[in-house]
């Protein structure tokens, strides 16, 4: 006669391998969206949280590093999570608590209220992108995963377009406390569909009952620490700054603490050995090197278009979505096209996609206008996609499910973590390119050269014909003009410097691609278990 027990388990691996996957895709990329849109929906109304919450902008900012910080901490720790409490149990308190604490930073009538609910809420959506990787790449045969990919990937490439957008678009029409209540309909939706959809499998249970509390700590404070460095560095000027620097020692000591304890420890929370096989490190790596690029020119172009090209924040978001439209067409095609053609061409195909459309942007100059960024975008969108999903999918073939959770808790904790590094330099690279390329261009500005001469004095004569000043003061203002065009040229060159930067990274993950075994898994193999 059976047991309670062995009748619990039976219904449970009956209910996973019965339902349709693609109802437990939709409801896992539900939550999943809102929570990679919330990691960009929130920038555009930072200066109306200062101002409606008595902050100044860089006081303001610690809503969005709160928020990074936090969500970094529990992301390579949901495999362990998943298994410790079970995948389905950690799944829904993580979505119910991202929605209280939607809700809550809605209402927060202080910043430092902000500041902690925010914390909450990038603790509970930590575990949201890799806990839906995961029971994706399970739930799906092995021959269909490129699919099941296609539409993860949609959510994780364009939920961050479209989060300016939207945000912009409710901040302006109701109130920045909207970009946090549109989560709350949301999340109830996801609770719904999680309750239905989603079971564990039956190779999801607690296998320890000791915690490694050590790891945690060592984890908590090597990535808090490395990511406040990362997102306050430029603003502090980076190793200039003794917050900056003690930042940077603590988040060495931490994170080597961190991966000593994790390799000699009998119960890791982080299962490191991992990395010796070599198809994942590789496709980590790759992974870590994407988020650099792909989050780095996320925060250069709004910038260059707003700060040199005058476009409000709301249509340099727009400006933006060309990109997102590209992903959005290419991952459906590439999905389906991974089961005919090998996913190494698909590979090198995106990647000197990516390169071109940032060789295109790196061309740019001050006449520019929308469909100079559209086409470079869409290539890139386009690029984005024929990279995402057999990356994602060849890093991930040779995992066994039951370390599938503890696998892409640390391919989406490395995606964060190249954005982040790709997010600071690029920003420090454009400042300090902008510096040397105004000095050189202000040493051509001599009195003995006669083409900066001629250039002051036909916009004397100009500014003295329609405003009728004398001639100190309209000499004064020329010298003004050709000084603040001088800026926005050394501007528009440092921008340029750092497209051709990312494009010559792009096209040195080429030879990293060979190291990849392919997938062993062919159209018709039977679902691993």
């Amino acid at each position: 006669m059976a047991t309670a027990s062995q009748t619990l388990n039976g219904a449970r691996t009956a209910a996973w391998n019965d339902v349709n996957p693609w109802l437990v895709a939709i409801a896992v990329m539900t939550s999943t969206f809102m929570e990679v849109l919330d990691t960009t929906i929130v920038n555009v109304s930072l200066p109306h949280i200062a101002g409606s919450l008595s902050a100044t902008p860089d006081e303001a900012t610690w809503a969005l590093t709160s928020y990074l910080v936090a969500n970094a901490i529990v992301l390579p720790m949901t495999g362990w999570l998943a298994n410790y409490f079970g995948r389905k149990r950690l799944l829904l308190a993580s979505v119910m608590g991202f929605t209280a604490s939607s809700f809550l930073c809605g209402l927060a009538p202080t910043l430092p209220l902000l500041i902690i609910f925010r914390c909450i809420q990038g603790a509970c959506g930590g575990g949201l992108q890799p806990l839906s990787q995961a029971i994706l790449m399970e739930v799906f045969p092995p021959q269909d995963r490129g699919k099941a990919m296609g539409f993860w990937g949609l959510g994780i490439v364009v939920a961050p377009m479209l989060g300016p957008v939207l945000g912009g678009w409710l901040t302006d029409t109701y109130s920045w406390r909207w970009v946090f209540y549109v989560n709350v309909p949301i999340g109830i939706l996801s609770v719904f569909l999680t309750t239905i959809f989603i079971f564990d499998p039956p190779y999801i249970k607690r296998q320890v009952s000791k915690i490694d509390f050590l790891g945690m700590g060592y984890l908590a404070i090597g990535i808090a620490c490395l990511q406040v460095m990362l997102d306050k560095g430029q603003e502090e000027d980076w190793f200039g700054s003794h917050f900056i620097l003690t930042l940077c020692v603590v988040a060495v000591v931490g994170l080597a603490a961190f991966i000593i304890r994790e390799l000699t420890t009998d119960h890791p929370i982080v299962d490191l050995s991992i990395f010796k096989v070599r198809t994942y490190a590789t496709g980590v790596f790759l992974m870590t090197v994407l988020g650099f690029v792909l989050y780095g020119s996320t925060v250069l172009i709004p910038l260059l278009l707003q700060t040199i090209l005058g476009y409000p924040a709301l249509q340099a978001g727009v400006v933006m979505l060309p990109r997102g439209l590209g992903s959005f067409i290419a991952m459906p095609v590439v999905g389906a096209l991974m089961i005919k053609v090998r996913p190494r061409y698909l590979l090198v195909t995106g990647i000197f996609l990516g390169a071109f459309a940032m060789w295109r942007l790196a061309q740019l100059n001050l006449d520019v206008g929308y469909w100079n960024f559209f086409w470079a975008l869409i290539w890139q969108g386009v690029g984005l996609g024929l990279i995402f999903i057999p990356l994602t999918t060849i890093t991930n073939d040779p995992i066994p499910n039951e370390k599938m959770g503890n696998a892409t808790s640390i391919f989406n904790l490395m995606r964060n973590i190249g954005a982040s590094i790709g997010i600071a330099i690029v920003a420090s690279i454009q400042t300090r390119h902008a510096q040397i390329h105004t000095n050189n261009l202000t040493a051509q500005v001599t009195p003995s050269s006669l083409q900066a001469q001629s250039m002051i004095s036909g916009l004397k004569s100009i500014i003295m014909a329609k405003q009728g000043v004398d001639a100190a003061t309209a000499q004064h203002m020329a010298s003004g003009m050709v000084e603040n065009t001088i800026r926005q040229q050394a501007a528009i060159m440092s921008y340029n410097d750092v497209f051709w930067l990312l494009a010559i990274i792009f096209l040195a993950m080429l030879p990293l691609i060979f190291l990849m075994r392919p997938p062993k898994h062919k159209r018709g193999a039977a679902m691993m278990h």
